[in-house]
């Protein structure tokens, strides 16, 4: 896995328009891990893509009625078969935190890298979710000098009180293990 002007190689690419540049782009510092599932709870169809893309059709399902006229973004899905897909350059701002702070630093779409895991935060992640994802956290860390393990967030951590993903269902010790593995 390698990153070429700020793209993944060799994964699905969904270019979205939700997204805007960052105000100092060398300052990639922080990667939050969030979930995503539309409708709630159901996984394998194109609906990430299409609220993400801004063509999330209302009437396809009632819960959609509250979502799709939202801007969002993350830089990269991974789905639970550990596929892959990126909307957004890592070097440009996606717009996957909202409101947030880390460290005493608010406005973290500013500084940070979005990852969502398909999923919910009471359903267990997949093996090949866990397996990509430190694959592409690795390759962030080659790739972006500010990054580090200890810089790794849920956007629970960055949002407490409104935002509760990845949920209990993540298991940061399985990732962390699967990372010093690989680096030690």
């Amino acid at each position: 896995m390698k990153i070429e002007q700020h793209w993944l190689t060799d994964i699905i690419r969904v270019p979205s328009l939700n997204f805007d540049e960052r105000s100092e782009p060398a300052d990639i510092s922080l990667l939050v891990i969030h979930c995503i599932s539309l409708p709630p709870g159901e996984f394998g169809n194109q609906y990430i893509d299409d609220l993400f893309c801004n063509q999330l059709d209302p009437d396809e399902h009632p819960y959609f009625k509250d979502v799709y006229q939202l801007a969002v973004s993350a830089h990269l899905l991974i789905k639970r078969d550990g596929s892959c897909v990126q909307y957004v350059p890592f070097d440009k701002r996606a717009w996957h935190a909202g409101k947030s702070s880390y460290e005493g630093r608010e406005r973290c779409n500013d500084f940070s890298i979005g990852i969502e895991l398909e999923g919910t935060e009471f359903v267990d992640y997949t093996d090949q979710q866990y397996v990509q994802l430190a694959a592409v956290i690795r390759t962030l860390l080659k790739a972006y000098p500010k990054l580090s393990t200890q810089r790794i967030a849920g956007h629970s951590d960055i949002a407490p009180g409104r935002k509760t993903d990845p949920g209990a269902s993540f298991d940061w010790q399985r990732l962390l293990r699967l990372l010093n593995m690989e680096h030690g």
